[in-house]
């Protein structure tokens, strides 16, 4: 149910939420950082587009822990949700268009009318909403326009999929405001995969969107990417006494695309040697009987970037059996 700005406002001001806010971001010492995160939202909401009824949504970062790199060959990953996450203050409109104001970024205004994955359009935020509008229609399910005021404390190009996070952010408020929030989380991410793909121009595969939109410790195997086999790995790290730390190294890769591109290309190449379009399919035995020619052909680097695919699918079995036993 919908809430004014200035309601809400006041109800984080009185703690309110404070429970709702320690399940998602599980550690006490951000509550206080996060009710005013929150209020500051709904107060830019306000300056922005006025006082009106608002819905809040959010989606998380997501950081691997085992099969970086195997998804887009139909590979195996274990991938955490993380608490950093984007947030979005949001109200529906009657019209058929979004405008949609980031944190530190210009407005956005994108009609629905006319939704085509164009050249020009690569690498925006733009193309990333129509792209997942444009799933979303394609499979029958309802879009319609919005105003959003957007924050996200998930660092652009870090590693932590901030892409990610805002496309599964886009397909929750779709869900939201316009499917009863019935669309299936896996659906939201290959929305925002398909998005990213086709519309955004980036070749990626399908962990950082499933991971944000499902949240939790996850196991994931991509052998049939229309419907991966997703299960919750269910793991107490206090009870280990560790935590996942995440460090800022100040770098980025946010303008490395022809870089990632390279490395499904030369598995998919290595794939093709064996009549195969992605190395899940390629028999692992006949792989290393190979390896010398693969090697005199497409030499070492695609050589090691399939045997990367071949260990991480053994790799994560592993890891999700031993936090399974209670083995950390």
């Amino acid at each position: 149910m919908a809430n004014s700005t200035t309601q809400l406002m006041e109800q984080f001001k009185e703690g309110k939420y404070r429970d709702l806010l320690k399940d998602i971001y599980a550690d006490e010492g951000m509550l206080a950082y996060q009710e005013e995160r929150y209020e500051k939202a709904l107060q830019s909401f306000e300056e922005i587009f006025g006082a009106k009824e608002v819905e809040i949504y959010s989606a998380p970062g997501r950081s691997e822990v085992g099969g970086n790199h195997t998804d887009h060959q139909y590979g195996k990953v274990l991938a955490t949700s993380i608490n950093l996450d984007a947030i979005a203050i949001v109200a529906k409109t009657d019209d058929n268009k979004i405008r949609l104001k980031s944190e530190g970024y210009n407005m956005i205004e994108t009609g629905l009318d006319s939704m085509e994955a164009k050249e020009s359009a690569y690498g925006t935020s733009e193309a990333l909403i129509e792209g997942v509008a444009s799933k979303f229609e394609e499979e029958g399910y309802k879009i319609g326009g919005f105003e959003a005021y957007v924050t996200s404390d998930v660092l652009n190009g870090a590693g932590m999929s901030s892409s990610a996070a805002f496309e599964v952010l886009i397909g929750n408020i779709f869900s939201g405001l316009y499917n009863d929030m019935k669309v299936d989380p896996v659906f939201i991410a290959q929305a925002g995969q398909y998005a990213e793909n086709v519309f955004f121009g980036k070749p990626c595969g399908l962990m950082d969107q499933m991971a944000s939109s499902i949240g939790g410790l996850i196991n994931i195997d991509f052998e049939d990417p229309k419907h991966p086999i997703v299960k919750q790995v269910h793991v107490d790290f206090d009870a280990y006494d560790h935590s996942l730390c995440i460090v800022d190294t100040k770098g980025s890769h946010a303008d490395l695309t022809d870089d990632y591109a390279a490395i499904p290309t030369e598995m998919k190449q290595v794939a093709n040697y064996f009549g195969e379009e992605v190395l899940r399919k390629v028999d692992k035995n006949e792989f290393y009987l190979n390896l010398p020619k693969i090697r005199e052909i497409m030499g070492d680097r695609a050589v090691l970037r399939a045997m990367h695919l071949f260990e991480e699918n053994k790799r994560v079995d592993e890891q999700v059996e031993a936090l399974e036993q209670g083995d950390f």
